[in-house]
């Protein structure tokens, strides 16, 4: 299958995207609030050792409409218009149409809900069929299998491990690298 490639791959578009769950809309400098907050097991997921303080989150939150080469939207909770994350394209390859994934849940009380299963889902969709991206990679932690089978219900394929990657207090952690291509995406949700 060939797609259409468009003829500037950027995200300086900044779109608001509509799920059943969650509605993905461009982050907010007030976002920083709740990240700034995020709970220990959160940071440890993530393999965040240490956040700025909440000034410099919002400066650099306050900071992203403008920037070409990356998408982060937030993860808000429809009906009740709670923040519960974030999702974010990033280090976008224009020349090779590829980039970055990463997504956030704000605490456990956001797990096992569909909700980043579904903001995954809308943010792909955006990269492949809006965009035109080829290629979207991730790299999770060996502690976080929760966050791997998500990836991989969404057609994310395992293609490596980054062997002791992240030390993490006192003991070292592999990465495992995945990736999806448009095709298997297209194949996996069933787009022309």
């Amino acid at each position: 299958m060939i797609l259409a490639m468009p003829t500037v791959v950027s995200f300086a578009d900044k779109p608001t995207l509509v799920g059943k769950r969650v509605r993905l809309r461009p982050v907010r400098e007030d976002d920083a609030t709740v990240v700034a907050a995020l709970d220990p097991e959160t940071l440890r997921l993530t393999g965040t050792h240490r956040i700025p303080d909440l000034e410099a989150l919002r400066r650099w939150y306050g900071g992203l409409a403008v920037h070409d080469d990356r998408l982060d939207l937030a993860i808000v909770e429809q009906g009740s218009d709670t923040y519960v994350g974030e999702v974010v394209l990033n280090e976008l390859d224009a020349d090779n149409l590829s980039c970055g994934f990463r997504i956030l849940l704000a605490g456990p009380r956001h797990f096992g809900r569909g909700l980043g299963t579904e903001a995954a889902r809308l943010m792909l969709a955006h990269a492949f069929e809006s965009v035109g991206l080829h290629r979207v990679e991730l790299e999770v932690y060996g502690f976080n299998p929760r966050a791997r089978h998500v990836y991989e219900k969404v057609g994310f394929v395992t293609e490596g491990a980054k062997r002791q990657a992240l030390r993490w207090d006192g003991a070292w952690v592999d990465a495992y690298m995945m990736a999806i291509l448009a095709d298997e995406w297209a194949e996996h949700h069933g787009y022309p």
